[in-house]
């Protein structure tokens, strides 16, 4: 899976897409948990969730173009590549394995291994943090691209941020790449990855 993930990013030909296979490879990201409790939540699972929304928004552009083919031109190929498999680079390095803690099935205490979470390295938002992070590594985004990975979660974080970030993510909203990123982060998650 992994050299599929770097062969799609690689045919994309977009300048800096080799210094971020560095970094990704580098900083654990095909071998870190997708979470720490909810989807795919095991070693390789980032690998695999980014995997899944790339084939699916890949199905979404496909259907959209056959629905309305002006499309085609607001949604390249490259883009969707770029902004599905690196939604969540932001969650690159942040995952350490631990000991857990549960009942089992007669309620007595059993360890497990399991992931925690640190944000303290770069405290920022997820979406964001993912453009930060790709922008300084050297990847050429275009502004579409940008919005799809900033907005990827869609609204969920929205009750903490102020007026003009809803006004922000709805604008966004407009944009035919930002709605697949979006539905296909939310099938892969919710739907195609549930155990």
């Amino acid at each position: 899976m992994k050299s599929e993930f770097i062969s799609i990013l690689r045919a994309t030909g977009r300048k800096g897409i080799d210094s971020v296979v560095g970094y990704l490879d580098k900083s654990g990201f095909f071998t870190a948990p997708a979470s720490v409790n909810r989807h795919l939540d095991h070693d390789g699972g980032l690998l695999e969730h980014s995997m899944n929304v790339y084939l699916i928004a890949i199905r979404l552009r496909q259907q959209m173009i056959a629905l309305r083919p002006e499309l085609e031109e607001r949604l390249p190929e490259a883009s969707v590549a770029i902004a599905a498999l690196l939604h969540d680079v932001c969650k690159s390095n942040i995952y350490h394995k631990t000991t857990k803690y549960r009942k089992d099935a007669n309620n007595r205490w059993e360890t497990y291994d399991g992931y925690e979470v640190d944000y303290s390295r770069f405290p920022m938002g997820h979406g964001e943090k993912s453009v930060v992070m790709l922008l300084r590594l050297g990847l050429e985004l275009t502004n579409d691209e940008i919005l799809a990975i900033r907005w990827h979660m869609g609204a969920w974080d929205l009750s903490f941020q102020s007026y003009e970030a809803k006004c922000n993510i709805s604008a966004a909203g407009d944009t035919p790449l930002v709605t697949v990123i979006q539905a296909a982060d939310n099938l892969a998650a919710h739907l195609l990855e549930l155990e």
